[in-house]
Parts: C-alpha cells; structure tokens; sequence
C-alpha cells in the first residue's frame, strides 16, 4: 500500500466579537506508527493516480483504504474499487466496501455496487480475561469472522443489488486449497450453473450413496457423511435442504456444524475447484447434485483449507455433524457386551465408523477378502435377524457396512451379497431390514466377522442437543456436561503423572455422580469422559499438529474440596483413566464408577504444552451436584475445582492444613533472626532520627542490608519498597513508624523462610508451578483465575520467581485483599468502589 504521510501545523482565528481574534494552533499528523493513514493498493501496476484509464475506478481493480489511527481505536474504512475488487474486509478497520465494475472473471458477477459490515467480532477465548483490556485472540484466530456472517443478511443485499456471493472469509484462491505447496495443475474455481445445465442442490433425496471420494485424502470425512445421511433430521440440521438454485440463488449456502462445543453455522459461496470442468474433490454420484461438494467446502472453510482436510479419524466429522461424544474401540480387544453397546447405539441413533489399520508404504491396500486397508467405512445398521429354516432357529447379529467409494469393493464371505448365508432368512425378514444387494460400496457381515477382520470401531453418541422430543419418544438420551479450559505454560501445562512435580497444577474438573444406572445390578453409574483439545487442524499450516492427550480420574473423599497438591496424588491411586495417551483430536473413555464424587484431571503427555481443550461428561443421569438455590459457586459436575482468593489473618502453617507440620516450629523466630531484628532495630533508629518513620528510600536501605546477605538477589528496588510501606501506610503519609516497621518485619520473616522451603535447589529462584503452594502456606488461598495472574505478572520466561518478585507477589496481595475486605465487611465476595477508592488501591500498593 502507497502510505500517505503528512505532518502539518493548523492555525485557528476564533472571535467572539468583543476584541482581538484568538489564535489556536494545532499540530495534526496523517500517517505514521500508529497515526491515521490513506493508501491505495492497485491491482495493477500503475505507479500512481495520474495513470487511471478512460473509465475511472471502472478500469482496474485495487484496494484504498483509511485508517484513523490508535486514538479513534484503530477503526477505518477499506474500498475495493474496480473489475478485480474482492469484498476483503480491511486490515484494522471496521467496515469494507465494494465499489463498481463486476469481476475480471465474466459469469462471476453482474457488475453493480455491493455494501459488507462486518461487525466488530467477540472474544470467543473461553479463558478468563481482564474487562476492558484488549486480548490477542482475534490475531490468533483468523477464521472468526465467520461467527459475523449472517446468510439472511448477505442474501438480501446480494439479491438487493444484483449480484452472485462471493465469500471474503474463505476467498478463491490456491491457498484455501494447499497451505503447504502449490496445486499441482491449474485448478479452475466454478459455479455449478457453470458446470452443467440444470444444477440441484438435492436430487431425488439425499442417501448414503450419494457421496464419492475426490483427490483429497479424506476417506474419514466421507464415511461420517455416509452415516449422516442415514438419520434425516441429524441431516436437515447440518445441511438444510430447503436451498436451492433458483429461488433466492445468490450464489451462497450455508450449513451447521457442532464446531468445539457450540453449534456454528457456516456460509459459503459456490464456487468449487474443478479441473476440466470436473469437481476435483468430494462429489455426488449424479453430476448435477452438488450438495456433497458444498458440505465439504464448508468444512474445509471450518478448519482453514482443503488440505487440513488429509487424514483424521471418522470420529472428528461425526461429531462434528451431531455435537455427541465418540467412543474408540479396538476390535481385537473388544469388550464382552460390545455387541449389546453396538445394538443400543444404533437404536439411539448413533453414527458409528469402523476401519484396518494400513502396513507401511501400503496406503488403502485391499485385502483377498475385499476389505481396504486404512480406510475409512461407515457402519449403516446392526440388527438381530431371525433366522428360521426346518432345521436352525434363532438370532444372528449381523452388521451392515459402507465404503465410501461406493463402487463393487465389497467384503466377499459370509453375509456378503448373493452369498448362501441369506438362505436362511424369509424374504419378509430382508425386507424388514432393508436387505439388497447391488455393487453400491454396501455389504453386510456377521457380527463375529466384523470384528475378526477389522481393527477398530468408533460410536459416536449422540447428545441431548442432537435429539428433539420426538426422536426421544421410546429412547433414552445422555445428559451431558462440558466445560472450557487450556494448558497454559508456567501455570497449568503439567504433563502427564510421570512428572508428579508438576502434575497436580494441571487443570482439575469435579464430576459427581448420585444415581445409578436403571438396568445396572451392581448400583454402578456409566459415565462416559472425553477431552477435545481444539483448532489444531487450522494450525497445522503454522506447523503445529496435534498434542498427545490424556486423562486421569481420582476418588474424592471430601466433595466440596479446593484444588489437589501434590501430596494427594503421590499418595492417592487413580480410579480409572483414558485407553492411553494419544495424538488425536479427542480421547475418549467409557466407565462404571459407584456414586461418588470424582476428580478428572486432563493433560498432555510431557509438561509444558499449551493448548486449549474442551471436556464433556455423559452420564446416563443428570447426576449433578451442588445447591440449586446458594448463592456461592456450584461444585457440580464438569466444573473446574477451584478456590476463592483470600487470607488468613496472622496464619502460617496450621495442624489443620498441614498435619505434618506443627505450626509453633515454623511461627517462632529462629536466634538468626531475633539478631536481625535487634540490627533492624538499631539500624532503623539511627536512619529515622527524631520523628522515628521512614519512607521508602530509607526503608530500601535498611532492609537491603540485611537481605542481599541472605539471597543471591540485587536487593529490594525502591518500587517494591513503595509498596511495602503501603500496605502498612492507613494515612497515606507515605512512611512508616517503627510499630508498622514491626509487622512489616514479621510478614518478610515469614515469606522469606517459606521462599527457602520451596528453593529446594537453592538456586535463589521458584518455580511458578509452586508459587500456588509457597502462597497457601502463608496463608494465601488463590483462585485459579488469580493464580494465572500472578503467574504472568512475576515470572520470568522460564517459569521462574526470583526472591524480590516473591515478596513485590505477596505483598501486593495483602494489600489489595484487606482492603477488599474493608468494603465488603460481610465477606460476600462483592465490594463497592468509588472511582478514587479503586485507583487508590490498585496504584498505591
């Protein structure tokens, strides 16, 4: 962009009429860092303005945008003029324009002016956050904008002024295709009425069959759109099929997908990459449906690219389609009552994917029986057929099974089409199952076949979101519970029970479970865990992938208590725990647990990756805990243990909290100190002189000579002496007499020997991870919100607390909660703050 760059001094002549005229100068600056800016960015080269062709704007395509600069909030206005402007949303600002003359690329668009505000977007960091700071969210996630895209809107404008969509958040260009290298032939964007004559967004009803693989390694993805189009409402809920391409055709459609906890619906315009007027990725059996494409394109859109798209588990889209849970099975250790949990979800609706893990260097290698390895197939239905012949009566289970492919590579034994297996059923009984056999990609397998020949199963259970009160008529439905968090570096990111260090600071979740199952005899609750860690395929193109995840479940004795030490799990056995610790999207593990209450702690594998993750609890009850009607936090299930910031007046280290520690063996002073405190003594009169008080240059020299003997540390800076007068300065007379002196003393007596007890290197240094633990035993109970806080604020990039941040941490603390306390004397957790009385406490402390 040419930066337009001025600094200009304006002079002002203002008159009442009454005497000579004032004069009023000005100094306004126009560009610059941070400053207001005018540019324009051609699409052409055309050196400057003075180049313009006969037609104006109308001539060439290019972006002019203003931007007001840091003291307007960084708002602006962005224009793309001209036959090649894209309605890109401006840089900084907070409005974008299209003006005039249609698209390089005829058939595109018509021509014609359209208008796109794009609202200013929300912080969707499920972190907590400081009011009325700015937070980097929105930089790190590109693709919230799409949150803003309203399709009513959009449409009404379009049709307004007469033109085709075209979606700014997911352009048409080769890096929505490939982050990683360019494509490999000339990929050509078009629009269907582009690609045949007579375009349908359904034909003749959606089905299974429908849907066939492109060039992108997605088998996963097609097999989950397989099993959603076995459920008709599930279906209507992800593609809508009342769209069409004639009436109100704009060029844009939209889908619904349960994306990380929320249901997020997703625009798109319809052109879809072809080659030789070919749809080069997932397409429909009919060549003029083209709702397969667009569903894909939409989920691309969702996760960054086409090629975020290579490679997942069924699982991932599944869950995606339905917002449910899904359970991993590995058939060669398949549980007893795999069958029973197979018959139940597909009665309740479940979509369920199965696969054979590939050999290496042999990608989709087809097996003498017919099956493919590592690909991915859908699981369509499980029934118990009844079989009745002269000679053989019973039930079978048999299992129906779909490639994705949707051509002849069928399993070829038993149960497979035409085989003398269905003999032994009437033709009333293929009917009531919906038996045929054609080479459609779908074939049936005996139960025990099924899980000989494959490898792994996954369920996908449905939740309450998923289900109406219709589909719910005769069935029973999971409740579920979800909760928001992340592993955040110096504060919570732990690892696994390996580094037991560490391991107690990642974050904890209570589950509590009060009823049990109604069709368990042994008065067990079935609760089924998962942790989701979230948008690690959008970040692959940073070149970040996938964190290898975990969990672990302890038994909890008291069901109201605060956040676990180390202590508990160095002494407490889990009670259950994930399959194993895996890198994949979500790890999940299905349990039978006695009512009680119960500890969830999620990690990674190694200690010191960050990410975000989400975890969800089914239970087959509502079992949740906590009183309805108090007004203090709930402990219920699926919450974040956690305590309430506060202090214990003149507390220590008590019996109570910590048994092993006998409070009178810490609290008296050591004959080390007693001396120091005579030398304080003495060194305080002497600098204080008559009026026996001390500021905080005078304290900083008492208190310097003492402590730079007994840490490896520069001494206290005068800021941190600022605010330890404060503390104790009521009058704000900015010093201290020698009875404040006093009480100041005995807080750095006892910090600084809690500060030794936990430098367990002596290195002069803690570590953030303990600083949790260093403030409880002086009395300090930290929220985790809190903890977080300080962690950012007094550590160093390395994880690391020096002895002066320790006492600047405390200190500040004990200031900030007594004066809390005195506004909210009925300790409600709530305090009423004037203006002056809030800056008071936070800048002088």
């Amino acid at each position: 962009m040419s930066n337009y760059y001025k600094t200009k001094t304006i002079r002002t002549y203002v008159s009442d009429g009454t005497g000579a005229p004032k004069v009023q100068t000005k100094t306004v600056t126009i560009g610059g860092p941070g400053g207001s800016s005018i540019g324009f960015t051609p699409s052409s080269d055309f050196g400057d303005f003075g180049n313009f062709g006969s037609r104006g704007f109308d001539d060439f395509g290019g972006q002019f945008k203003i931007d007001f600069g840091d003291s307007f909030g960084g708002k602006g206005f962005g224009f793309d003029i001209g036959n090649k402007g894209g309605s890109r949303p401006s840089g900084g600002g907070s409005r974008s324009y299209v003006i005039g003359g249609g698209d390089a690329d005829p058939g595109r668009r018509t021509g014609g002016s359209t208008i796109k505000v794009v609202a200013p977007p929300t912080d969707p960091d499920p972190q907590p956050k400081l009011a009325g700071r700015p937070t980097r969210v929105l930089k790190k996630n590109p693709f919230v904008g799409l949150k803003f895209q309203n399709p009513d809107e959009i449409r009404a404008q379009c049709l307004r002024e007469g033109i085709l969509f075209e979606d700014p958040e997911f352009p048409c260009v080769d890096s929505s295709i490939f982050f990683s290298r360019s494509p490999p032939r000339p990929f050509e964007w078009k629009r269907p009425h582009e690609i045949c004559d007579n375009p349908q967004w359904i034909s003749q009803g959606a089905s299974r069959f429908d849907v066939r693989q492109g060039e992108l390694g997605d088998c996963w993805l097609l097999a989950a759109v397989a099993s959603l189009t076995c459920n008709p409402k599930l279906f209507e809920n992800v593609v809508d099929s009342r769209q069409t391409f004639t009436e109100n055709y704009c060029g844009l459609f939209k889908f619904k997908f349960w994306h990380q906890g929320e249901w997020q619906e997703v625009v798109v315009d319809d052109r879809l990459p072809t080659y030789r007027n070919q749809l080069v990725f997932m397409h429909s059996t009919e060549k003029n449906e083209f709702w397969s494409a667009l569903l894909e394109k939409a989920y691309a859109k969702l996760m960054g690219s086409y090629e975020s798209l290579k490679g997942g588990s069924t699982s991932e889209a599944m869950e995606d389609f339905t917002g449910g849970v899904t359970e991993m099975f590995d058939l060669q250790k398949a549980p007893p009552n795999l069958l029973n949990i197979m018959l139940k979800a597909n009665e309740r609706g479940s979509l369920m994917g199965c696969s054979i893990d590939a050999d290496p260097g042999r990608v989709e290698a087809e097996l003498a029986n017919g099956l493919i390895m590592g690909h991915a197939y859908s699981v369509t239905s499980v029934v118990l057929a009844d079989i009745k012949t002269a000679r053989v009566k019973g039930q079978i289970p048999l299992v129906r099974v779909r490639n994705p492919w949707g051509n002849g590579s069928e399993w070829k034994g038993a149960w497979s089409d035409g085989s003398r297996e269905w003999s032994l059923l009437t033709e009333d009984e293929k009917q009531e199952h919906g038996i045929t056999f054609s080479d459609d990609g779908e074939f049936w397998m005996s139960f025990q076949d099924f899980t000989a020949n494959f490898q792994k199963l996954e369920i996908c259970n449905l939740g309450p979101d998923s289900l109406d009160e219709e589909d719910l008529s005769n069935k029973k439905k999971w409740e579920c519970f979800k909760e928001h968090g992340a592993w955040i570096k110096r504060v919570n990111a732990g690892g696994c029970r390996n580094y037991l260090d560490t391991f107690w600071t990642n974050p904890q979740f209570r589950m509590t479970l009060t009823d049990v199952d109604d069709d368990d005899n042994d008065d067990m609750c079935t609760a089924i865990v998962a942790v989701l860690q979230k948008d690690r395929r959008k970040k692959r193109k940073e070149g970040l992938d996938l964190l290898t995840i975990g969990f672990v479940i302890y038994k909890l004795e008291d069901p109201n208590c605060g956040p676990l030490d180390m202590k508990f799990f160095k002494y407490n056995p889990s009670v259950a725990k994930s399959p194993t610790f895996i890198n994949m999207r979500e790890i999940c593990g299905r349990f039978k647990l006695p009512p009680g209450s119960y500890a969830i702690v999620p990690s990674t594998f190694e200690p010191h990756y960050e990410g975000e993750f989400l975890i969800r609890i089914f239970t087959e009850k509502a079992n949740v805990s906590g009183d309805e009607d108090s007004n203090m936090p709930r402990h219920g299930e699926g919450k974040e243990i956690d305590e309430q910031t506060s202090l214990d007046d003149d507390v220590y280290v008590t019996p109570e909290r910590f048994p092993q520690r006998a409070a009178a063996e810490r609290t008296e002073p050591t004959d080390q100190e007693r001396a120091q405190a005579d030398a304080l003594k003495q060194s305080f009169k002497r600098i204080a002189g008559e009026d026996m008080e001390i500021d905080a240059y005078e304290l900083q020299e008492v208190l310097n000579t003492v402590f730079t003997k007994e840490f490896p540390f520069p001494g206290f800076g005068v800021d941190t002496c600022r605010s330890m007068v404060a503390m104790h300065d009521g009058d704000l007379s900015g010093k201290l007499g020698y009875d404040e002196f006093k009480d100041l003393w005995e807080d750095l007596r006892r910090w600084k020997g809690v500060f030794k007890e936990f430098d367990k290197d002596k290195s002069g240094n803690l570590s953030s991870y303990e600083l949790r633990n260093a403030l409880n035993h002086v009395g300090f109970h930290i929220s985790n919100r809190t903890f977080k806080s300080l962690v950012m604020r007094y550590s160093n990039k390395n994880g690391q607390i020096d002895f002066g941040d320790f006492i600047m941490c405390t200190i500040r603390l004990k200031t900030m909660l007594t004066s809390f306390r005195g506004h909210d004397p009925q300790n409600t957790g709530f305090a009423p703050y004037d203006i002056d009385s809030f800056i008071q406490t936070t800048m002088y402390s």
